[in-house]
């Protein structure tokens, strides 16, 4: 059991060094992390990770108060290994002196045998001096939620008398949402079926075919979930759905698809569309649409391309109903993704509502008059969500906003601005989504 446990800190401690030295997504190191990796091992190893992950910046602080030098003079490995240790701490269900012991042992059977001593050094002092240094962090609302500094400013600017509970809900776990596809199952058979294989759940009724599990389990327990019963997806997500307003025979483009959730939510909506198009610049990620479409036998003609270079892929037919999940920071799914905050800067955030201006232009350009274009982000910044629409609206006369009050079942979440509609991370136990929908004259 010993063995095992250093392994899976081992394991968890090299996939959070990849973040921090090479900038990788989390998911993509635990992906190489676990390759060779006992199965019995993944559980803790994602668990691990993600927790050390989501505490990096807390830790951080912790360390910088108990190290002579900055923490960023530590090799990368030692770093997470540090990390790794404080989350267990803070987890509390492996007792102290166990943790203490497992991560030097750990560190002896990598390469940081070097810094053994320090780590039992720097873990033995901050049990000794734990509770005054808990109650320091514990005053300071980016510390005690492991949020850097840029984070908690970008906040409180756009959101000045919510930004701590932003923090906060960046902080948490997110819940584990499904959406049920209405043409095999209904919600409440669904229900019954997790009832009866023990899987606690109940459904949102104002989001239809939404239901969240009590604890998140692995997709392959979900009954029917192999053949496309039922999907995961977050119900922030699955609120695209009551601006597209979708409708038979309509044709529609899904701009920037990838990884497909929003796709297969658009099929199984509206099964008789004359058209859905989903396109993406990354043919690997559009692998992952395809897979998502075949495994609930939906349909969607599926094109690798730059959707802001439509004249490359583009028929010259316009479309009725164009979703634009716009490229963002993904602050709004920083619980669901902690990394994020590991990988993002202020600079990269900046860049992107540029980007987003030149999708939405060419986005636009192929919407049918009468049509309607949906804009989405994962985020909650305002210069990627109001400021991109309002500048848009300002250089395009055939542009009108389509009020939410015109959204046909809108189930009334999130906080309205002059344009749109921004829920916010952990509203109705949904991730930070922003949208809004235009009409053309």
């Amino acid at each position: 059991m010993r063995g095992a446990a250093a392994s899976a800190r081992s394991l968890s401690a090299h996939a959070v060094a990849r973040v921090l030295r090479e900038g990788v997504t989390l998911d993509a190191a635990l992906k190489d992390a676990l390759v060779a990796a006992d199965p019995k091992l993944f559980s803790s190893v994602r668990s691990l990770s993600y927790g050390a992950v989501r505490g990096y910046f807390r830790h951080e602080a912790i360390l910088a108060k108990l190290l002579s030098g900055p923490v960023r003079s530590l090799d990368y490995l030692v770093r997470a290994l540090l990390s790794v240790a404080l989350y267990e701490l803070e987890d509390e269900r492996t007792p102290e002196y166990a943790v203490v012991d497992a991560a030097v042992q750990t560190a002896k059977a990598t390469d940081a045998m070097r810094a053994s001593g320090l780590i039992n050094a720097v873990l033995r002092r901050y049990l000794r001096e734990r509770k005054a240094m808990d109650a320091e962090i514990a005053r300071r609302p980016d510390m005690r939620h492991a949020a850097p500094i840029w984070l908690a400013d970008r906040f409180r600017a756009d959101w000045p008398v919510r930004w701590t509970q932003l923090l906060a809900a960046s902080d948490a776990q997110a819940p584990m949402w499904l959406r049920v596809n209405s043409a095999q199952t209904s919600t409440a058979e669904y229900l019954q079926e997790l009832r009866i294989l023990g899987i606690a759940a109940h459904a949102e009724e104002r989001v239809p075919y939404a239901i969240v599990l009590d604890v998140p389990c692995d997709v392959h327990e979900l009954p029917g979930f192999a053949a496309g019963v039922v999907s995961v997806q977050d119900l922030g997500a699955q609120c695209v759905a009551f601006p597209l307003d979708l409708r038979a025979d309509q044709r529609v483009l899904d701009a920037c698809a990838a990884p497909g959730g929003k796709t297969a939510l658009i099929a199984e909506r509206a099964p008789n569309l004359k058209k859905l198009l989903a396109v993406d610049i990354d043919p690997h990620r559009l692998a992952r649409v395809r897979d998502n479409l075949s495994r609930g036998g939906l349909q969607a003609q599926l094109v690798a391309a730059d959707a802001a270079k439509p004249a490359s892929w583009w028929d010259g037919t316009p479309f009725d109903r164009i979703l634009l999940d716009a490229p963002c920071s993904g602050l709004g799914v920083i619980r669901r993704h902690p990394d994020i905050r590991l990988r993002k800067s202020p600079s990269d955030i900046d860049k992107l509502p540029e980007l987003q201006g030149r999708l939405l232009k060419s986005a636009w350009d192929m919407l049918a008059p009468g049509g309607r274009l949906v804009y989405v982000t994962c985020t909650v910044t305002r210069s990627e969500n109001h400021g991109v629409i309002a500048a848009f609206l300002s250089s395009t006369a055939d542009a009108a906003i389509v009020p939410v009050e015109a959204w046909q079942g809108w189930p009334g979440l999130g906080e309205a601005d002059d344009i749109g509609r921004q829920i916010l991370p952990g509203e109705a136990g949904a991730d930070g989504f922003y949208y809004a929908a235009l009409t053309k004259a």
